[in-house]
């Protein structure tokens, strides 16, 4: 599939809640944006696994940056990708290659629901 194919199936998933499983959804949210350093690839994301009335236990999203690993001394990207384990993570770095790569490793965690 041709990258703006899977980026147009992205974005067909905005607004989208699914039953993954009984007394578990996905929601999906993934709007076009201007690319910025924050969001280079022009999307706004959340793709989210929770149980039907509880707090995420997957989150793929870049709606903020998260912490980066190595201190100081190691360069950040400017990028907000990032995917939270639980709703209380601060989130850890994800690197956001292509629209099928995000779906494919967010439907990843959620089936293993690990680290």
């Amino acid at each position: 599939m041709a990258e703006d194919e899977e980026l147009e199936l992205l974005l067909s998933f905005d607004g989208a809640s699914f039953e993954a499983a009984e007394g578990y959804v996905v929601e999906f949210m993934a709007r076009r944006t201007e690319p910025t350093p924050q969001r280079p690839h022009g999307l706004s994301y959340a793709l989210v696994f929770r149980p039907e009335d509880g707090e995420p236990f997957v989150r793929f999203d870049n709606a903020h940056a998260a912490d980066r690993p190595g201190g100081k001394f190691v360069k950040a990207s400017a990028a907000h990708d990032h995917w939270h384990r639980t709703a209380n993570d601060p989130g850890r770095p994800y690197v956001f290659t292509s629209a099928a790569q995000l779906l494919e490793d967010f439907l990843a965690r959620s089936e293993t629901r690990d680290g």
